[in-house]
């Protein structure tokens, strides 16, 4: 107890206020740039319809927070229908490297659209994949001389 009353009087040194500026500013600099921990997608590997799909509309996953703050980084595969009008459904993980980031990466997949179909084209089974690397960028902070 008379150690926790000591703490809370003793006025901060300037070693730790400046810690606490650096950490203030990390924080910040993770708030007002996600692109600093970012998900890379590679291009779709089409299944039976050719190539033909193109992509619409892509979503890049958030990285997850937890990820970001345990600097962990992996890679996520996931595999998906796409429907004639566009849309992605049965969507399911093949394979990932760590479970933090398969919810990010199906969230994206499911928002993510493709140019749908003419209403003459005549193609079944339009299975893909998607692989999505999430990787955090180092950051770079000044400290005063």
């Amino acid at each position: 107890m008379r150690m926790a009353a000591l703490r809370k009087s003793r006025p901060m040194t300037p070693r730790i206020n400046e810690i606490q500026n650096a950490v203030v500013l990390v924080a910040l600099i993770f708030l007002c740039a996600p692109t600093l921990g970012s998900a890379d997608v590679d291009e779709p590997q089409s299944g039976e319809d050719g190539g033909k799909r193109k992509p619409l509309f892509t979503v890049i996953p958030d990285y997850p927070k937890v990820a970001r703050r345990d600097r962990i980084e992996g890679d996520v595969q996931v595999c998906f229908d796409v429907t004639r009008d566009g849309r992605t459904r049965r969507i399911g993980v093949r394979k990932s490297t760590h479970r933090v980031f398969e919810k990010a990466a199906i969230r994206a997949v499911r928002a993510s659209t493709y140019v749908p179909l003419p209403s003459d084209a005549v193609i079944t089974g339009i299975k893909a994949c998607r692989t999505f690397r999430f990787t955090l960028e180092p950051v770079v902070t000044e400290t005063e001389s």
